[in-house]
């Protein structure tokens, strides 16, 4: 079996872990001072430990400490030299900062973000592109204010907001703040002001605040977005459409935003109105850019659906319903880890060339986590691995007195 390519000498958790660099955990630790008072479960191990949760889909702590307690003869590999309790785990999730966990994300991000970069997007505004959005996670307990009107009858689930950037063509966060459920999109404009000049970001009419749009402008950071139905606004001069333009382009015009009291200020956009055919319906975009064709606003703004994806592919693969610990920091490692365990695999993903559904890839790992299996190799070609399989265990029983013990086994 040494020789096999269908086997490794460790489980196919470590191998997803071998993206992860360990000195880096360590530098970042001491940076936050997360191992102050810390005897045994360090940061590196923290990390691991939720990283197994992620993966298994365990609900609370209790099926956590089984389920590595299951595995016990195999935690060496990982790098955990004792198995942690229940009260030093949740002690953890409550003290030790959920900004250590963030840094870790974005270290690993940065250092393998040209992996994910996916080489189809050959126009080169669709590769500067960033697309911003956010997504509610419940909660059932009084710890975030959720949004919405109190129900007549029952009691309001409170929740937690990820703001999220992400480039389109990466598909994964690099850049996440969490807030009450409560609190506006557009407080969170200001991020965008950490992207580099020439970038262009769309995202819905939630984010609506034309001052921040004014101040993209000066910044030259090119957004996006949707008109909202109640804007007030004069138009000025309108373009010609050319031939050769899509033929869901109505309108390109100039028009200048009033905002502030008394509307007494001034936003100058381009707006651009869309028939989507498809959809049968009318949209009217924004934008401070007047160099791109309209119907590529069309198109850039047709991208924002893409978060919309990614918040899907996270929910449903790395479901977040049940939390470890009833506490903000505790709440925000959960999703950090998450968000890591998608970027893993996601990472996975890019090194092979046969095209797997992402749903279909996590539940072959959650099934095979623990086992010797060479991920890439099986993931590349699973038939061919299953071949590969049974042919050497005919080559090892062919001299076999007991011929009838040939085939696959696991």
């Amino acid at each position: 079996m040494g020789k096999s390519k269908n086997f490794r000498g460790q489980p196919i958790f470590n191998q997803l872990i071998k993206f992860i660099d360990k000195s880096e955990i360590k530098k970042i630790a001491r940076q936050h001072g997360a191992e102050r008072y810390v005897k045994k479960f360090t940061t590196y191990n923290h990390l691991i430990v939720m990283l197994f949760v992620a993966f298994e889909g365990y609900h609370s702590i209790r099926e956590a400490i089984l389920g590595l307690l299951a595995n016990a003869h195999k935690l060496s590999h990982l790098g955990l030299s004792y198995l942690v309790r229940r009260s030093t785990f949740s002690e953890a999730n409550q003290r030790r900062s959920s900004k250590v966990f963030e840094d870790i994300y974005m270290s690993i991000y940065r250092k393998h973000s040209s992996d994910l970069a996916d080489s189809r997007l050959s126009d080169a505004d669709l590769k500067r592109l960033y697309i911003m959005d956010s997504t509610t996670i419940s909660l059932f307990k009084d710890i975030l204010r959720g949004v919405g009107r109190n129900p007549k009858e029952g009691k309001k689930k409170d929740g937690i907001k990820a703001h999220t950037i992400i480039k389109s063509s990466e598909n994964v966060p690099c850049l996440v703040r969490y807030s009450e459920a409560v609190r506006h999109d557009h407080m969170f404009l200001d991020e965008v002001f950490k992207l580099e000049a020439g970038s262009i970001i769309t995202f819905d009419k939630g984010y609506v605040d034309y001052a921040t749009y004014e101040a993209f402008t000066k910044s030259k950071i090119w957004y996006v977005t949707r008109l909202k139905d109640n804007a007030l606004y004069q138009a000025r001069e309108e373009f010609d459409i050319p031939d050769t333009a899509d033929s869901g382009v109505l309108k390109d015009e100039e028009i200048v935003l009033l905002y502030g009291e008394n509307k007494q200020n001034k936003h100058r956009a381009r707006r651009i109105a869309y028939w989507d055919s498809k959809n049968e319906r009318l949209f009217e975009f924004i934008t401070n850019n007047f160099e791109l064709p309209a119907e590529k606003i069309a198109l850039i703004y047709k991208k924002r659906w893409q978060i919309e994806l990614l918040f899907k592919q996270l929910k449903q693969n790395f479901p977040l319903k049940y939390f470890l610990g009833d506490n903000e920091n505790a709440i925000e490692i959960q999703i950090w880890t998450a968000m890591l365990a998608n970027l893993l695999i996601t990472l996975v993903r890019s090194r092979i060339k046969r095209n797997w559904a992402f749903s279909n890839m996590v539940s072959v790992i959650r099934q095979q986590l623990m086992n010797y299996i060479n991920i890439y190799y099986f993931l590349e070609d699973p038939e061919g691995s299953w071949r590969e399989v049974v042919k050497e265990n005919k080559l090892k029983y062919q001299n076999s007195l007991f011929p009838k013990m040939q085939g696959a086994w696991f």
